[in-house]
């Protein structure tokens, strides 16, 4: 109930212009609609665009008396977004299916919980990763963010071949998948 009431400020606040709603709506939603639109085909840019249409549509309908939001503003938000984003890659013919048959076939709650969830996973990882320590976290960065193969790595981190950058490479990934996994299971 006191999370309904809040939403219910942010939306007046929205309306009359206050900042601070403005601000806390922001900072609630933009990384959710940051990493959709960059994990599919987007760029920084294109998520700033398309939030800035999203913002003003929904600063728009929060004028309206008769606007009632029957959601969270981040579902409202997010789905506004994503049909944006849709949208705009079909206009760039990136995109293929028909938009307007979209609201049939995909749940924007499920859609929306399915990329909180691997948020926070990206974010444990990221934190398992940063306390991997080096040089594992270099060596893993190198194999699979820069692409190295196994023979540059050896070099680049003084091994004497490249089955001994295979093996760290390996046991620096069960180190990661550990501090992983127990940083994913406290949070559960």
């Amino acid at each position: 109930m006191k999370a309904e009431i809040n939403e219910q400020a942010l939306l007046k606040g929205l309306a009359n212009n206050d900042t601070r709603s403005i601000e806390i709506i922001y900072k609630n939603n933009f990384n959710m609609i940051q990493s959709y639109i960059i994990n599919n085909n987007g760029s920084y840019d294109d998520a700033m665009d398309i939030f800035q249409e999203a913002m003003i549509a929904l600063y728009e309908k929060a004028q309206s008396e008769s606007f009632v939001l029957t959601c969270k503003i981040n579902t409202y938000v997010y789905s506004i977004c994503r049909r944006l984003w849709l949208k705009r890659l079909q206009q760039l013919g990136k995109y293929s299916n028909q938009i307007d048959s979209l609201e049939d076939t995909v749940s924007v709650e499920e859609d929306l919980e399915t990329h909180l969830k691997r948020n926070a996973e990206f974010t444990i990882m990221d934190r398992a990763l940063n306390s991997l320590g080096e040089p594992c976290k270099s060596l893993l960065e190198g194999f699979y963010i820069k692409d190295l193969d196994m023979q540059t790595l050896a070099k680049d981190f003084g091994y004497t071949n490249a089955d001994n950058a295979k093996n760290q490479k390996y046991k620096c990934l069960m180190r990661l998948k550990k501090l992983f996994f127990t940083q994913y299971n406290i949070g559960d």
